[in-house]
């Protein structure tokens, strides 16, 4: 999949001074985002509260659903290398503690500035996200993958669909848990009833796997 023409920046930063104004925009449309949501942000609106010109703003973003999109592609970008780095910290464990170990991760990556993440899940309502989401989804079901691959106390079969199950449903559950803004008290208890779940399915290859070496 490719990312759709009218959504790609105009240009790309190339000096110390542009990424530092690109900075400035991307955390001021985080702002309005988490302040008046995705409906009220123009472009106009997070240049003055970035301070640079309209025309600066439009020399990378020709509108506000090219700016949205990078801002969601920057994010999974981060959210991606934090995983990727999880697995490697995982590597060569039971696999217990593996996917543990991998949903707190995931968890406490995306609560960090938990009322970004909430803003920019309602942000790609109306944007064509399916490249950055797809590929999203593939550079992490290849470094769980390669986890679950080098687990000390199982030999999984299929590795790529039972990746591809765990983060399914470890993705899921966090964005329902942000959609529907429980408590922290219930979040908790959903958190660790995911690890429990996750931990149950893949004992229940266990024997499965056994068996079949």
């Amino acid at each position: 999949m490719t990312k759709p023409r009218s959504l790609i920046p105009r240009k790309r930063p190339r000096q110390a001074r542009a990424t530092a104004t690109l900075d400035a925009i991307f955390e001021a449309a985080i702002q309005l985002l988490v302040i008046e949501g995705p409906q009220r942000l123009t472009t106009t609106r997070v240049a003055e509260r970035a301070g640079v010109s309209v025309g600066t703003m439009y020399q990378y973003f020709p509108h506000k659903e090219s700016l949205l999109y990078v801002l969601n592609e920057r994010y999974l970008e981060a959210l991606a290398e934090k995983v990727e780095a999880a697995c490697l910290t995982f590597y060569g464990l039971p696999v217990s503690p593996m996917v543990e170990g991998l949903i707190e991760a995931y968890w406490r990556a995306k609560t960090e500035r938990p009322e970004v993440t909430r803003a920019l899940y309602l942000s790609i309502a109306e944007l064509d996200n399916g490249p950055l989401v797809e590929a999203f989804r593939r550079r992490v079901n290849v470094a769980v993958s390669a986890m679950l691959r080098s687990a000390s106390d199982m030999n999984l079969l299929n590795i790529e669909s039972v990746s591809l199950i765990l983060i399914t449903v470890i993705f899921g559950t966090v964005r329902n848990t942000f959609e529907m803004n429980l408590p922290e008290t219930t979040v908790a208890v959903l958190q660790r009833q995911l690890i429990q779940m996750c931990q149950s399915y893949l004992m229940s290859l266990k024997g499965v796997s056994c068996m079949s070496t």
